[in-house]
């Protein structure tokens, strides 16, 4: 057997795959197209602020430690987490604060001064939060889903009934709750994998569970350290990382995969992993002969998730009213989603998610100064948005949004840096600038995402927040390393 592979990518689905076909004995090459590994999440520093531009709130810490171990080495060596108390805080636009706690307790207090109906059902709520993780735990996060006999069965597809596919995340939490802050706050969830909590299933209700009491974590030096661990990790086993390297054609001959054009020459390997967007990988890398099931018809068909205005700001300033995370929230939360995903504009009032890493460690930014990464949501790349104007115009509104709550001087940053969908599409490839792939506000879209082995090419794989699993960093992850073992198991 030829126990070679070449990846596509250096996000962290390629990483992982990486680092578990070196782990297994198998010779890899990554190429990435950009200067630095990380795909989406890259660092930036500037007059002595640092700041992640991408992935902030991490989760699921065992799927990181689950890589080390499986090299043999202990994570510590590489990464430092430490776990966030509390989580996230959750501001609303009449001055109500929710910080979000694993103290249970202390939920129900904070959630009874503006409902003590809300506040008496989260306990309810949480149990079945818990039981929504166990059950996507079991059936679709730690295994692949190859064939239609492994979608099907009989077990699987019993608990994706228990898991109420059709019934909206909306629509679970108002049976539990009412206040639309207890509404909002949880239904935000959605946003996590780049989806409308009006649309997406109840399933994502388990991301209640995963963040109260799996935990929150921030990473010692800034998110970015996660990448360059699974680097070094992936080094020590032999692997090979070539940065500024584009792939231009993945090879194919009698239906096999045999290598990669790139910018720097050919790399023959019999087993290619791409790392990428599916859909982009598909449009850009394949020969049409070779992807039939991945047609430009079918392309359109699928829904690209959220993307994202990010403004990286630093202000010679402090903030009481942030933590670590802090998400500002709109007086009505539908209204953003109705303009994204039916009207692809950027909305009139977006919820507001900022990650102040400084107030964790104040060597993230100068003394006295605060690194805000700022994301608000924002439509798929359209024809019938003009991100060389909305960006200022958009920019703008997320600004006085902030300023309405107390969080000013952003006029005045020293650092003052925006990031847009086109940006995210040019960088990375991901199709339309979506951040996670594609939505999951379907059911189909969210149990039966394209798979992780092309049906038309032999050897090719895919990893990454398009296939399954899905999106969101530890899951991406979980891509990689599932995808990995089962190449390593003759797969």
């Amino acid at each position: 057997m030829n126990n070679k592979a070449v990846i596509i990518g250096a996000g962290f689905g390629s990483l992982s795959c990486a680092v578990t076909l070196a782990a297994k004995g198998w010779k890899v090459t990554v190429l990435e197209r950009q200067a630095r590994p990380g795909g989406k999440l890259q660092r930036v520093t500037a007059q002595g602020y640092t700041f992640d531009r991408g992935p902030s709130t991490i989760t699921m810490p065992h799927v990181f430690r689950s890589l080390y171990e499986l090299a043999g080495a202990e994570m510590e060596e590489f990464v430092e987490l430490y776990e966030l108390e509390p989580r996230t805080r959750n501001v609303f636009a009449d001055g109500h604060v929710v910080d979000l706690s694993g103290d249970s307790a202390f939920m129900r207090e904070q959630i009874a001064a503006y409902s003590a109906h809300d506040a008496d059902r989260y306990g309810e709520f949480m149990a079945e939060a818990e039981l929504l993780y166990r059950l996507s735990e079991k059936q679709f996060l730690n295994r692949l889903l190859l064939s239609w006999k492994d979608k099907l069965s009989p077990p699987l597809v019993r608990d994706l009934l228990r898991v109420r596919p059709f019934l909206s995340l909306h629509s679970l939490l108002q049976r539990y709750f009412r206040h639309p802050h207890t509404l909002a706050m949880l239904g935000r969830y959605a946003t996590y994998v780049g989806s409308s909590p009006y649309q997406s299933p109840a399933i994502f209700a388990m991301l209640g569970h995963v963040e109260a009491k799996l935990g929150v974590y921030g990473v010692k030096g800034g998110t970015y350290k996660l990448v360059e661990g699974l680097v070094a990790l992936a080094r020590r086993l032999g692997v090979e990382i070539v940065t500024e390297t584009e792939v231009t054609a993945i090879a194919v001959a009698g239906g096999k995969a045999e290598g990669v054009e790139t910018s720097r020459g050919f790399y023959p390997a019999q087993t290619v992993i791409a790392g990428g967007d599916v859909l982009s990988v598909s449009r850009l890398l394949l020969p049409e002969s070779a992807r039939r099931t991945m047609s430009n018809r079918k392309i359109a068909g699928y829904e690209p998730s959220l993307s994202g205005l990010v403004t990286l700001a630093g202000v010679k300033r402090k903030y009481r009213q942030l933590l670590h995370h802090t998400v500002f929230f709109p007086e009505q939360y539908e209204p953003e989603f109705t303009a994204i995903f039916g009207k692809r504009r950027p909305p009139q009032n977006p919820a507001v998610y900022v990650c102040y890493s400084g107030y964790s460690e104040p060597g993230m930014a100068p003394e006295d100064g605060s690194n805000l990464f700022i994301l608000a949501n924002a439509p798929y790349l359209d024809n019938g948005c003009d991100w060389s104007t909305e960006t200022e115009v958009y920019g703008r509104r997320i600004t006085d949004t902030l300023k309405g709550f107390g969080i000013g001087g952003l006029e005045q940053a020293e650092v003052l840096q925006r990031y847009t969908p086109q940006h995210i599409a040019a960088d990375t490839l991901a199709h339309r600038g979506a951040i996670y792939g594609i939505s999951s506000n379907s059911v189909r879209q969210t149990f039966f995402r394209p798979a992780n082995r092309s049906r038309e090419v032999q050897g090719l794989w895919y990893v990454g927040g398009t296939t399954h699993p899905g999106g969101g960093t530890p899951v991406v992850s979980l891509s990689g390393r599932l995808v990995g073992e089962h190449i390593a198991g003759g797969g």
